[in-house]
């Protein structure tokens, strides 16, 4: 059975909208609560920056005291923040309140369990299959209760600092920091300033209202100017939620999920460090693969989705991994996709080879890579048309071995991505053309 209300990372969509209500959000946390949080456990909740964040805070707070449950509130957290606090206060649950990169019309609600792992599929079903009844209410005696965490900032900010070398600093390094206006726009800064950086902080300003608003690792147009208008040494950027991360060299060039992939897993290869093979995603740069090969590093493709990196990761024995956007996970540091934990491990090469990270990312040649966003009626698996798979075996054809073609219905909307990448860039951007075009008018 599909699921009806979780995409790729929990439940998201407009804020008014099915499923995101105030009264669903009500229900999601009873079922939840039932399904996994025993009488008398305890849920901890964080959010973004997004104004909507006050109200479904309070709605999932009364879901769960109601149902028996007792709640921590976090506040305003990076999503990883969340993962780690999840199991430093001994919590069956941990809930994040959070569109990531999307704009802050959007909002969203996902989980982690009490080792901070997120939910399986099939813990999401099993959800799903209580929401629909009432939210449970108990009895006086048996109902939670609810309070303010005031020291998780700090808590998660040391966390995040002893991820980082104890012999190094980063003194000598001036970074720029974009926030994205979202829920690193305290700890990110704070992070790096303890280690001894010099940071100019941008996108650190939230107002509710501009989470990803022309900032963040969605937008990095402004970072990519103030990098070297400042003479910083690098730039980094978190999306809304934390979880992401990219990275702006000195020249103000961007270097995205593969590329930092690539310095990591080359610099653990060299120190020994490296266990396991690399996992990236199906929509990784074919250049990643090829320069991991050319090192002699395992490489393994998983479905679109940080859940899905870290569930090839376990089965593999690996320890690195992430996808293009950013979604980073580094499992000897911790257990999830964390932003400014990956921004520290790369800066740590950095910092251990005196190199730029323009010299760190030269190692991989990108391949030109082309995608579309094809918008459709709903949510359909394009594999189902005779026509598009039609469309994609003459594609792949002519590409032969220069290239690959990956066509994927969209977890979060009704949208499917038309994705080419090769050595020729124009074949690729006509070849990723006349493929939208099929699944337009077969799909449409």
């Amino acid at each position: 059975m599909s699921k009806k209300y979780f995409g790729t990372d929990g439940v998201r969509g407009t804020v008014g909208t099915e499923p995101m209500t105030a009264e669903f959000a009500m229900r999601l946390a009873s079922a939840a609560a039932r399904v996994l949080v025993p009488e008398g456990g305890t849920v901890l909740i964080g959010k973004d920056t997004r104004l909507s964040g006050y109200m479904f805070e309070s709605a999932l707070e009364a879901g769960f005291v109601a149902a028996g449950a007792d709640v921590l509130l976090i506040g305003p957290l990076p999503t990883p923040g969340i993962a780690v606090l999840t199991q430093v206060f001994k919590a069956d649950l941990g809930v994040v309140i959070s569109a990531s990169h999307n704009p802050y019309q959007d909002n969203g609600i996902k989980f982690f369990d009490g080792l901070g792992s997120k939910l399986t599929d099939d813990v999401e079903m099993a959800i799903e299959a209580q929401v629909e009844q009432p939210a449970v209410t108990l009895n006086s005696m048996s109902l939670g209760r609810a309070k303010r965490i005031d020291s998780a900032r700090n808590r998660y900010q040391d966390f995040c600092t002893a991820t980082f070398p104890g012999h190094l600093t980063l003194e000598g390094l001036k970074i720029v920091f974009d926030g994205a206006n979202g829920a690193g726009y305290k700890v990110g800064p704070r992070a790096l300033a303890d280690l001894g950086a010099e940071v100019i902080p941008i996108g650190c300003s939230p107002n509710g209202r501009n989470i990803n608003d022309g900032c963040g690792s969605t937008n990095p147009a402004l970072l990519r100017t103030t990098v070297p208008a400042v003479g910083a040494d690098v730039g980094v950027a978190l999306d809304g939620d934390g979880d992401r991360v990219v990275m702006i060299d000195e020249n103000g060039e961007l270097i995205d999920g593969d590329q930092l992939l690539y310095i990591l897993a080359v610099s653990r290869q060299e120190s020994g460090l490296l266990k396991g093979p690399v996992v990236g995603t199906v929509m990784s740069n074919l250049g990643l693969e090829h320069a991991l090969r050319a090192k002699s590093i395992n490489f393994l493709r998983a479905r679109v989705g940080d859940r899905y990196v870290l569930e090839t990761l376990r089965e593999s024995g690996g320890t690195l991994g992430g996808e293009t956007s950013g979604h980073m996970i580094v499992l000897d540091q911790t257990t999830t996709g964390d932003g400014l934990v990956c921004a520290l491990q790369v800066l740590a090469v950095m910092k251990q080879t005196g190199l730029p990270l323009s010299k760190l990312a030269s190692g991989m040649q990108k391949y030109p890579q082309t995608m579309i966003n094809v918008n459709v009626r709903k949510r359909v698996n394009p594999t189902d048309f005779p026509a598009i798979r039609q469309a994609v075996s003459t594609a792949e054809s002519e590409l032969k071995d220069t290239g690959r073609i990956v066509l994927r219905a969209s977890g979060t909307e009704s949208v499917i991505r038309v994705m080419v990448e090769g050595q020729d860039a124009a074949a690729v951007q006509a070849l990723a053309r006349r493929l939208a075009d099929v699944v337009t008018s077969a799909a449409g």
